[in-house]
């Protein structure tokens, strides 16, 4: 026989023989006689809805449902951490540029400092703060070479790990150091030099600003040969005093003082030794006043004396006479012994004028007048400077 499923639709063909010939029977038995297998033929093949066939598909649904729902848990799980990762590298990216932010708001207030001639120790605080910052709020200081401790420095320190970075200079030996204390235990990392790096270069500028326009100031106010006050310095001064002594009804004095002869020196002697005369004249000068009395030079050989605190006249001309005097004795110049003298001429405010060009005027024709009426001296000739020697005789060539 033909192996044919259970449950398949046949075809039969061959000879039926029934088994009760009763016609009143309903359902009757019978035999077929089959002349080989092939008599029989399945029409239709049996249907899959069987409970086989449906306990095998409601396994294989129930085994895809968990699967499912392990690999939804999974995939769950792996978009939460992938979104938690994301966030965090998101916050810590964001966090990162507010502190970039912020640091470069702090360099970029420090710069503006500088420019704005804020004081150094200031502005050097400051370096070591945003130092401070960049480490995690570890202390940080600064010791300026030849000049103070500033910063965060505690007693403590020498318990830290200290990590530190000379201030380097354009030229010249550095200008400091900047320091920062570390909790021993940890490591050291590339960050904390970037940090010190970082502050050693605003640092650096800072300091070498500062110099630079400190020297711009002195070379604006004061004469660089003979290191005292210059035209602009003298009469930025005088017209400062003015207006206080027009509110106080207070006076002053000018004194306006000409070297005898001084082309002579440079002449005969040469600009070096005329130079060192004009060095040593106002030397001599500034020794002849009082604190507050200020010397200034006006150019070439020509200077002036602001008398701020005086009460008449005869306390200006006192000073005058000191002026004149200390040209008595010999000038020892470059191994040369010269003798001079000077031209002196005062104004008094508020009788010789109330303006600084009528009071420079006033004291300027005095002088020219005091000039005239008073004999030349002439420097004397050159001769080697002996102590032992007595001094050249005024007015010799």
């Amino acid at each position: 026989m033909k192996h044919i499923p259970v449950g398949s639709k046949v075809r039969v063909s061959g000879i039926c023989v029934l088994d009760s010939a009763n016609p009143f029977d309903r359902n009757v038995s019978f035999n077929i006689l089959l002349r080989s297998a092939d008599d029989i033929a399945v029409v239709a093949r049996p249907s899959w809805v069987t409970i086989g066939n449906l306990i095998r598909l409601v396994s294989i649904l129930l085994v895809v449902a968990i699967a499912s729902f392990v690999w939804a848990g999974t995939l769950k799980r792996k978009v939460l951490r992938q979104t938690a990762d994301l966030s965090a590298r998101i916050e810590a990216e964001a966090a990162f540029e507010r502190r970039m932010a912020l640091l470069e708001h702090r360099r970029s207030h420090i710069l503006e400092d500088i420019n704005k001639s804020r004081p150094l120790a200031e502005i050097m605080e400051e370096i070591t703060e945003m130092v401070s910052f960049q480490m995690d709020g570890a202390p940080s200081w600064c010791q300026i070479a030849g000049g103070a401790l500033l910063g965060n420095y505690s007693a403590g320190a020498d318990q830290l790990r200290i990590v530190s970075k000379e201030i380097a200079a354009r030229s010249g030996p550095p200008l400091g150091v900047l320091f920062a204390g570390l909790d021993p235990l940890t490591p050291p990392a590339d960050g904390e030099l970037e940090a010190l790096s970082t502050g050693t270069k605003l640092a650096a500028v800072a300091i070498e600003t500062r110099r630079l326009y400190s020297d711009l100031v002195y070379r604006s106010e004061f004469d660089t040969l003979t290191d005292i006050q210059n035209r602009f310095s003298f009469e930025k001064r005088l017209d400062a005093l003015i207006p206080v002594a027009r509110e106080t009804a207070s006076t002053f004095g000018l004194i306006y003082i000409d070297l005898d002869k001084f082309k002579l020196v440079n002449d005969i002697y040469g600009h070096q030794a005329g130079d060192l005369y004009l060095q040593e004249a106002a030397a001599r000068m500034k020794q002849q006043l009082r604190p507050g009395d200020l010397l200034a030079r006006l150019g070439g050989d020509e200077f002036a004396v602001l008398v701020p605190r005086v009460r008449n006249r005869s306390g200006v001309e006192e000073i005058a006479l000191r002026l004149e005097r200390c040209f008595v004795d010999a000038f020892t110049v470059d191994g040369l012994s010269l003798h001079g003298s000077a031209s002196v001429g005062l104004a008094l405010y508020p009788q010789d004028g109330v303006t600084r060009d009528s009071l420079l005027s006033a004291a300027d024709a005095a002088m020219y007048v005091a000039k005239h009426n008073s004999q030349d001296v002439e420097p004397a000739p050159a001769e080697p400077a002996a102590p032992q020697s007595p001094p050249v005789d005024p007015g010799h060539d």
